[in-house]
């Protein structure tokens, strides 16, 4: 009896554990195709998945805070730019956050 008392309680702090982390999986993966998709748009001038040719600066695994601090900067007007200043104005910060983890992820090319 004292052992059943034991497995129910354990199975219980458990499923506690568990549910909380289901629940912010599934939330996560919407959010990660949703920050594909928005990254998508940047593709052509800072290449697939951030891995720029050429001149542009590359974006692939630039970390998060880094790219968000840029953005912000480029909105105020703080960076130089030709168009970037007027893009990321259409961006909320959620998507901008999105966008820098999406980025931030991805592997850079050699």
């Amino acid at each position: 009896m004292i052992r059943t008392r034991a497995v129910v309680a354990a199975a219980a702090t458990l499923t506690a554990l568990l549910v909380p982390l289901a629940a912010q999986a599934q939330a996560t993966a919407p959010d990660m195709v949703l920050a594909r998709n928005l990254a998508a748009t940047c593709a052509n001038c800072h290449g697939t998945n951030g891995n720029a040719r050429g001149d542009m600066k590359p974006l692939a695994g630039m970390p998060a805070d880094k790219l968000i601090a840029m953005m912000a900067d480029y909105r105020a007007g703080n960076l130089p730019a030709t168009i970037m200043h007027q893009i990321v104005k259409g961006y909320t910060e959620d998507q901008i956050k999105l966008i820098a983890a999406h980025f931030a992820a991805q592997k850079p090319a050699k």
